[in-house]
């Protein structure tokens, strides 16, 4: 422990900036998570093609620019999170977000696999039925 302190007083800019960031993540969690699953269409996870008027209907290079920008982001997050694991913040979090941005081979089997899970769906249920929305379909 003696060492991990001394590196936190050897660069306190970052350890700052790792703060500010898991409280920033901590308040996206609380607000942000319940929006995105109430707003989430219900055939999210049984859906094979893209809705009409997704961002993948848009010019070539604007897909490009979102694809680059959301993975640089994940990846950003991802490293974040696995810094925040030994340093003050919410690292599981911030790498879950960051896994849910980045376009990694088997990502739709490890969501699928999560959501599945009971304690998180009857989660997911709970804030869906608040919010007015029908259960998600699982496959």
């Amino acid at each position: 422990m003696p060492d991990l302190f001394g590196w936190m007083r050897a660069h306190k800019a970052l350890t700052a900036w790792l703060g500010v960031a898991s409280v920033v993540m901590l308040v996206v969690g609380v607000v942000l998570v319940p929006v995105v699953i109430a707003r989430m269409p219900a055939d999210h996870f049984v859906r094979t093609e893209p809705r009409p008027g997704s961002w993948r209907d848009r010019h070539p290079a604007l897909r490009l620019l979102l694809h680059v920008l959301s993975n640089v982001l994940g990846a950003l997050l991802v490293l974040a999170g696995v810094a925040m694991l030994v340093l003050p913040g919410q690292g599981i979090l911030t790498i879950l977000l960051g896994l849910a941005l980045l376009d990694v081979p088997g990502k739709r089997r490890l969501e699928l696999a999560i959501v599945r899970r009971k304690p998180v769906r009857k989660a997911i249920d709970w804030i869906r039925r608040r919010a007015g929305q029908p259960p998600l379909q699982i496959p």
